[in-house]
C-alpha cells in the first residue's frame, strides 16, 4: 500500500488533514452516501469525455475501462450501504470539484489538459483520503477502501498521462502548479458541512 500512495502523496501539495479523518469518522453515513455520489460523478466525468473527445483513441480506452470501474465502485457502495440500512439520501456537492473546475481554461486544446489535470489531481486525492480513512474503520470498510488503493491510483496515472500525451510536458508543468494551489486552498480551508471532498471543519 505504501508503495502505491507514495507518488500520490508526492504529487499533492498536502496532506489530508487530521481534522477531516476525524470529521469523516463522526460523519459514517455521509461518508458513505458522498463516497457513492463521487464514485457516481467520476463514471459520468469520463463518459463525458468519451462523447467529446472522439477522435483520441487512447483517451477513449482509458476513459472506457476507468468508467466501468467506477460504476462498479459505486454498485460496491451502495451495497455496503444497503447492508448497513443507510438510506441513499440526497447531498449536496462539495466546492472542491468546482473550485478546481473554475481554473479549467475555454478554449481547445487547453480546455481538455486541464479537464485531465483535474481528473488527476482529483483521483490522486480520493486515493490518500482512502488510505488516511482505512486505518481507522470497521474490518470490513478498511479491507474495502484499501481494495479500492491500485485501481485509483492508476485512474490518477491514466489521467496525468494522458494529459502529457495530449499536450507537453512543458504544458503540464506550467499548469499544475496553479491548480495544485488551488486544490491546497481547498482542502485546507474550512467547511460547514462534511463531504468526501470537503474542507477542515468550521471551529
Amino acid at each position: 500500500m505504501v508503495d502505491l500512495i507514495q507518488p500520490l502523496r508526492e504529487f499533492l501539495p498536502c496532506a489530508t488533514p487530521r481534522s477531516w479523518v476525524d470529521w469523516a469518522l463522526q460523519n459514517p453515513e455521509v461518508l458513505l452516501v458522498d463516497h457513492a455520489n463521487c464514485e457516481k460523478k467520476a463514471a459520468s466525468t469520463a463518459l463525458n469525455l468519451l462523447y467529446r473527445y472522439v477522435g483520441h483513441h487512447d483517451l477513449l480506452n482509458k476513459l472506457s475501462r476507468l468508467a466501468r470501474e467506477e460504476l462498479r465502485h459505486f454498485e460496491q457502495v451502495i451495497a455496503i450501504m444497503e447492508a448497513r440500512g443507510i438510506d441513499y439520501s440526497q447531498l449536496s456537492a462539495s466546492r472542491y470539484a468546482a473550485g478546481l473546475r473554475d481554473l479549467v481554461r475555454d478554449a481547445e486544446p487547453g480546455r481538455l489538459v486541464d479537464t485531465l489535470l483535474v481528473g488527476a489531481i482529483i483521483e490522486a486525492r480520493s486515493c490518500e483520503r482512502f488510505a488516511a480513512l482505512a486505518p481507522e474503520l470497521d474490518d470490513e470498510l478498511a479491507a474495502f477502501y484499501n481494495s479500492l488503493l491500485k485501481s485509483e491510483a492508476r485512474h490518477f496515472k491514466d489521467y496525468l498521462a494522458l494529459a502529457r500525451r495530449l499536450s507537453s510536458d512543458a504544458e503540464v508543468e506550467e499548469r499544475l502548479p496553479v491548480l495544485l494551489a488551488r486544490e491546497r486552498e481547498l482542502v485546507e480551508s474550512p467547511d460547514v458541512e462534511f463531504r468526501f471532498h470537503s474542507g477542515i471543519p468550521v471551529l
